[in-house]
């Protein structure tokens, strides 16, 4: 373009506000100028917004002052013969910036080009082009405008039209076009909706550069879920100031994750670190370090109670999560191996330094058992014969032990309640052992005859099922 007829776009252009669209309805056999329609015009408001550096005199769809005449042609309605026209008058210094237009305009592609007269009786260049049935015409416009926008995002105003612009500017090799929708896209939040379509049309695209914008949806790691869920049962249950509601919380998004094995694999880990932390702290207490003054030993000894009451609280929080999910059958088997353990903790239960420094420790622990025996003795897991042998012989010995913490004040006849509904529990396992598994066990629960002969009925009902089964032949 010449330097007069620039300073003529300059005066008659500048102040251009209508944007002509000629929307055409034509069957595919007759492409003939007969059928053409008056042209439409389509206000955008303001036209200095879409004016481009250095070529701010040039304005979309100025018919006045284009060099090429782009047509578009889609499908106007289900019957795939009839389809429509739009024509848009551009500028082949702005359409340049796309890498295809810039081909298609170099001087390689001239004798196939054809021509029309302009107002100025300039020549002016024809391009047709068919709009795929999965985009829409308006997409093609946008990106167009773009192209004469001085700020991208004065035209990118939400997700779904930075969208429709991408696979066009992708087409177009546009790459300022595809630089500022991917931005935009990565700044924004995004529907449910919205996410699925940037999942269904970005990656088929290959782009270089939205590998940060995927990873908003794609996680680097394949453990991600399990990453995010251990710590949040982590913070659950490690000291969160808000320890109550943060448990509920937690809870509830492990009720409601899609996939159970995930959370069984999460919940599995979290049980056995806090009972290898249990274990720790139970032997620690048994051998304190023996270098240090008696009142040295003392305090440790006490610190070490503190350890074991806190991982105990844990542990029923994990059971009982673990339960009401259905995901505790490993956690059985390994609450049934725990001989050593039970061992250790009757050690501690015959010291009475528990009894002033963590009153409930024994309740915890017994509630941690009775939470996993009352699922077993209901059916509710299913536990082989060694599993349900073992969770008694382990832990029959320290409900025998059972102590009466100090703020007891109900008389000492009457059982804890937790006591007597564990002793109840284990009875009924030991009733599903074979008859000489219970023939070794039920002399051991003895010590449930804690009251008089009428109130022991549990007891007497279970050593009366074992002399009944004994008189089969």
């Amino acid at each position: 373009m010449s330097s007069g007829n620039k300073k003529s776009c300059f005066n008659n252009s500048c102040g251009f506000t209508k944007l002509i669209l000629q929307n055409t309805p034509f069957p595919v056999s007759q492409h003939t100028s007969s059928g053409s329609k008056s042209a439409e015009y389509v206000d955008l408001g303001n036209d200095s917004q879409l004016k481009s550096e250095p070529n701010s005199c040039l304005a979309f769809n100025d018919p006045a002052f284009a060099d090429v005449v782009l047509s578009f042609h889609s499908s106007a309605s289900s019957d795939t013969n009839i389809y429509a026209i739009t024509r848009v008058f551009l500028h082949s210094y702005i359409l340049e910036q796309c890498k295809y237009f810039a081909a298609v305009l170099s001087e390689r592609w001239r004798d196939s080009r054809q021509f029309s007269e302009g107002p100025n009786h300039q020549k002016r260049i024809h391009i047709d082009m068919t709009v795929p049935a999965s985009r829409t015409i308006d997409a093609y416009l946008l990106v167009l405008q773009l192209l004469y926008a001085k700020d991208h995002k004065i035209l990118l105003k939400d997700v779904s039209e930075a969208l429709s612009a991408l696979p066009v500017a992708a087409e177009w090799l546009y790459d300022d076009c595809i630089t500022a929708c991917v931005q935009y896209l990565g700044a924004v939040p995004w529907t449910g909706e919205e996410e699925k379509k940037v999942m269904d049309i970005v990656p088929p695209l290959q782009l270089q550069g939205p590998q940060e914008l995927l990873s908003r949806v794609k996680p680097k790691s394949v453990t991600a879920v399990k990453d995010m869920l251990s710590e949040l049962v982590h913070a659950a249950i490690h000291f969160h100031p808000n320890g109550a509601n943060v448990k509920t919380f937690v809870a509830n998004l492990l009720k409601n994750h899609p996939s159970r094995s995930v959370v069984k694999l999460v919940l599995d880990d979290t049980f056995t670190k806090s009972l290898d932390t249990l274990k720790d702290s139970a032997e620690e207490y048994l051998k304190p370090n023996m270098n240090g003054q008696q009142t040295q030993i003392e305090d440790l000894q006490k610190v070490t109670l503190h350890t074991t009451l806190v991982n105990s609280k844990r542990l029923l929080w994990l059971l009982e999560t673990m339960i009401e999910l259905g995901v505790a059958d490993d956690a059985v088997t390994e609450w049934s191996a725990q001989a050593d353990l039970s061992a250790n903790l009757l050690r501690i239960f015959n010291d009475d330094v528990w009894l002033t420094c963590v009153p409930s420790l024994q309740v915890l622990l017994l509630g941690c058992t009775f939470n996993l025996a009352s699922e077993v003795a209901a059916g509710f897991i299913t536990a082989s014969y060694q599993v349900r042998k073992r969770l008694v012989e382990c832990w029959l010995p320290v409900l025998d032990g059972f102590r009466e913490p100090p703020s007891q004040t109900v008389p000492s006849a009457k059982l804890h309640p937790l006591r007597q509904r564990l002793e109840n529990v284990f009875l009924l396992i030991i009733s599903t052992l074979p008859h000489e598994d219970a023939q070794i066990l039920l002399p051991q629960c003895l010590g449930f005859a804690s009251q008089t002969v009428e109130e022991c009925g549990h007891l007497t009902e279970a050593f009366n099922l074992w002399f009944r089964r004994a008189g089969w032949r």
